[in-house]
């Protein structure tokens, strides 16, 4: 029998048993899926899961997602040979690599909400999980190196672990959202617990090439108790809430943090103008308001080379824009509020410090604050470095996330001026962490 035979054979074979199977009651093809899991609770120490950052791990990312889509039908060969897209020019998407042996072999993406939005916002409705508060983080670019793909989730589930931790820990995200094929979309049901957004499937997904999707998302602040509930009683190896949960993965380098900032930005000018002007003209196809929104986030002189020029009218679409910073953070503090204007003393007061400048910041408060009224706010800059000041609210706006004040400081001291001037000066997370 020849080769080719074999394989035809081979190829009905396994389209019969996945038929088979789709035949199945839901709660029974989930538990099958469940028993497939094999996580490795000491992989190889030859393993390392780190952010990607430097332009040999951004490069071999990028080729590892291409190789993946043009297989899948996702996306058209490109010449550069690179899966690369605007939402990995943001400082609001980090970008994870696996390397084995010092090379790359598989990689993921969180895409948090930035001036772009993320890709699936813009077809499936997210009300649902926008009402229930927190931030949102898209899952996306997953690839494995194909000869790594046939190693029982040595590389995927360490992968998986690494955003898990990540996104809780490090990148402020309650809510996990995913856009994935019909023909996938069950494993991430049964074995992430992902839920569907409203059944619905779009069957002409433009971020896949036209590809039919499906989106689902993940709340993490649910998570841990959802996990338990479907794993328990199960070995080690076949326990993903174990895994994620309760395990420690020493091969999970998470980035070092001088302040409590929530990205890890990693794009310096050199590599924005490598990967989105030289390898793929990413930038130059943008419409005029997205590159007005690109130069709102690169301010700074060192990046005015590389940006694209606005088409006519372009200026005064630029000076309307604000600015938008490059770190998000959660910076921790409170407020002493005195006795005012006829009011009593409230006193203490918890803040979440969320963006800075020189001369005042923006803080999510859950109390009542009475207007131009002076106290004292200390603010958790990073964990050995606190800034004392005193500060009055300006201005309140309600959201559907939270309360938040606008501050005026009336004196800044030493600590707040060097975090601001850090912050406003530092291309990368790695200059923070200097």
């Amino acid at each position: 029998m020849s080769q080719i035979r074999r394989h035809s054979l081979r190829k009905r074979f396994h389209q019969g048993l996945r038929r088979l199977f789709s035949t199945l009651p839901k709660p029974w093809r989930f538990a099958v899926y469940r028993r497939m899991v094999d996580c490795d609770p000491a992989p190889s120490e030859r393993l390392e899961l780190k952010v990607a950052e430097s332009k040999e791990e951004l490069d071999a990312c990028f080729r590892i997602l291409h190789d993946a889509y043009v297989g899948s039908g996702f996306m058209k060969p490109d010449p550069s040979g690179l899966r690369v897209t605007i939402y990995h020019s943001l400082p609001t998407t980090t970008t994870l690599c696996a390397k084995y042996d010092g090379e790359v072999v598989g990689t993921i993406s969180m895409v948090r909400e930035g001036v772009f939005g993320f890709p699936l916002q813009s077809v499936f409705d997210l009300e649902g999980v926008r009402a229930k508060g927190g931030m949102v983080a898209e899952i996306s670019a997953l690839a494995v190196a194909p000869a790594f793909r046939k190693t029982g989730g040595a590389i995927l589930f360490p992968l998986m672990k690494f955003m898990h931790q990540y996104c809780t820990e490090y990148f402020d995200t309650r809510h996990l959202v995913i856009a994935v094929n019909p023909d996938k979309i069950e494993l991430y049901e049964a074995l992430l617990f992902f839920k569907r957004l409203k059944e619905q499937t779009v069957d002409n997904y433009d971020f896949a090439n036209g590809a039919p999707a499906v989106g689902a998302t993940l709340d993490l602040h649910e998570a841990d108790v959802v996990f338990e509930r479907g794993y328990r009683g199960r070995k080690a190896r076949k326990n993903l809430h174990q895994y994620f949960f309760r395990q420690s993965l020493p091969n999970i380098k998470l980035p070092e943090r001088r302040y409590h900032t929530t990205n890890d930005p990693v794009m310096t000018p050199e590599l924005l103008d490598h990967f989105f002007n030289k390898q793929v003209p990413v930038f130059t196809q943008l419409p005029d308001r997205k590159k007005a929104l690109l130069w709102s986030v690169y301010r700074q002189p060192e990046f005015r080379y590389l940006l694209p020029m606005l088409s006519g009218g372009g200026e005064d679409l630029g000076r309307a824009l604000r600015q938008y910073p490059r770190y998000s953070m959660r910076c921790p503090g409170h407020m002493d509020v005195p006795a005012a204007n006829g009011l009593p003393a409230i006193g203490y007061v918890q803040l979440d410090v969320i963006e800075v400048s020189a001369q005042g910041f923006q803080a999510e408060c859950k109390h009542e604050l009475p207007l131009n009224v002076e106290g004292r706010v200390e603010i958790e800059l990073g964990h050995n470095t606190r800034s004392r000041l005193l500060a009055h609210a300006v201005r309140k706006r309600v959201t559907d996330h939270g309360t938040f004040y606008g501050f005026k400081i009336e004196e800044p001291d030493r600590n707040w001026r060097s975090f601001v001037s850090e912050l406003e000066m530092g291309q990368t997370a790695r200059d923070l962490a200097a």
